[in-house]
């Protein structure tokens, strides 16, 4: 079964042809690969999500309770709502109430219980900059990076079916053209058989004629196979839904790629004088990491200072009538603790320095590959389209010379040998017009793949 519609058009009443742009929309929209890329923007997603749930408010209930043989030995009760903010500084509300034969007298408390309203905040580490807006801010970072990754997750699987097409075209041109001359020869051996019986031609030239049908016909067979294979490596990119498709055979590749493969790729308009890395998805990942890594080396260097959180809380019965949140009823306090050596924290810093100037070197020489791979493809181009204007001369001098060759045998001026000569020469400089072809048409996708550009239009 073969799904292509629309726009895959038939060609002649039996065969159709799989268009070069509509067999990337496919790969993008349904291969596993593909959705695994869109797959990351959602963890992405998750793990920001995850992040924020650091400043969600809270709300927290201890509830103890002792009874023994008839005796309430206590029975505590503490509700606090507590709200994190962006900075370290932590805003809360709670209810206490307290009883018992056996409390301690420090939780003593009012009958109907007390109310408190306060906040806690870190006066050194922890208050421009602490775990919770660490993870966050690297959250944030991480699903920046997610999206760039998934360019270049799409655009590396873009680019292998894209490969895989051009090498099925290119057999399938080599198979067109041993059939063509394979009905050559069949014609031409067809043809010096009855000349031979007719007593007009040597008995030994059908020999020769067969020998050349035979060749043909071989050469075609070993054609098909590895049209076959390759046919069966396009086949991987090819799925609808989650169900992979098998390429049929009558189904073709497009026959006018070169004129399309731009359009196809997006990447009309990239000269080389005009390229830029600056939106490049290899880059702006790498940008995201090192932004990443300069969060948690600022984290680590928060980690020197000393900790220092005060509390306070005002203190009230009756919770409706504000004015009793006062300085009178408080309850407050200071918590300070601070390492004589540090070794621990300077250790931290000093690895969170060497992983983010490891990412910095990284960026540098990722960027210096890119854009010395993207000028060599450059050059590659400008030398395929010099080899495809030479190829086409040389196949059509060799056609010419074949072409008179055969007229000069049907004078009776030339032979069967140089004819199988002639026609030996130009197979082989079709089969090296085909790989000319192939060549440009990979170092296109090359190009695509060194520019890591995700189609829109697909």
């Amino acid at each position: 079964m073969f799904f292509w519609i629309a726009s895959i058009h038939a060609q002649q009443k039996d065969t159709i042809v799989l268009n070069f742009k509509e067999y990337l929309g496919y790969v993008k929209k349904y291969h596993p690969i593909a959705k695994q890329a869109e797959l990351n923007i959602n963890i992405g997603q998750a793990t920001l999500m995850k992040a924020r749930g650091s400043f969600d408010p809270k709300i927290e209930i201890d509830y103890d309770r002792k009874q023994f043989k008839g005796t309430e030995y206590y029975d505590l009760l503490n509700a606090t709502f507590k709200i994190p903010t962006w900075y370290g500084i932590e805003f809360k509300g709670g209810f206490e109430q307290n009883e018992g034969e056996y409390i301690n007298p420090q939780n003593t408390v009012p009958e109907d219980g007390l109310f408190n309203a306060g906040i806690s905040v870190s006066v050194a580490k922890g208050l421009l900059i602490n775990d919770r807006m660490a993870t966050l801010r690297k959250a944030k970072f991480f699903r920046e990076q997610t999206k760039a990754d998934r360019d270049l997750f799409v655009n590396q699987i873009l680019y292998d079916a894209s490969v895989a097409y051009f090498d099925w075209l290119q057999v399938y041109q080599e198979k067109e053209i041993y059939t063509n001359f394979l009905n050559n020869a069949k014609i031409r051996f067809e043809g010096v058989k009855q000349s031979a019986l007719a007593g007009d031609k040597a008995a030994i030239d059908t020999v020769e004629a067969k020998i050349s049908f035979q060749n043909r016909k071989l050469s075609l067979e070993q054609a098909k196979v590895k049209l076959a294979k390759k046919s069966l490596v396009l086949s991987n990119f090819l799925w609808l839904e989650d169900t992979p498709v098998e390429l049929q055979s009558n189904v073709v590749p497009e026959g006018n790629i070169e004129d399309n493969i731009d359009n196809a790729l997006e990447i009309n308009g990239n000269q080389l004088h005009t390229f830029t890395l600056e939106n490049h998805p290899k880059l702006k990942s790498l940008n995201y990491k090192i932004e990443g890594l300069e969060v948690d080396r600022r984290l680590k260097a928060n980690k020197l200072l000393p900790t220092i959180d005060l509390k306070y809380n005002f203190l009230s019965t009756t919770p409706e009538e504000t004015e009793t949140f006062n300085t009178v009823n408080y309850k407050g306090g200071i918590n300070f603790s601070f390492p004589l050596f540090l070794r621990k924290e300077r250790g931290n810093l000093k690895l969170a320095k060497y992983k983010l100037q490891d990412a910095k070197f990284d960026l540098v020489t990722t960027e210096l590959k890119i854009k010395n791979k993207i000028k060599a493809i450059y050059v590659e181009l400008e030398s395929f389209k010099n080899q495809n204007t030479l190829i086409k001369d040389i196949v059509s001098d060799y056609n010419k010379l074949l072409n008179a060759e055969e007229r000069k045998f049907s004078f009776g001026e030339s032979s069967l040998f140089l004819i199988n000569s002639r026609e030996k020469s130009l197979i082989e400089a079709r089969l090296k017009e085909i790989e000319v072809q192939n060549k440009f048409l990979n170092t296109k996708a090359k190009l695509f793949n060194s520019l890591a550009v995700n189609p829109a239009d697909l």
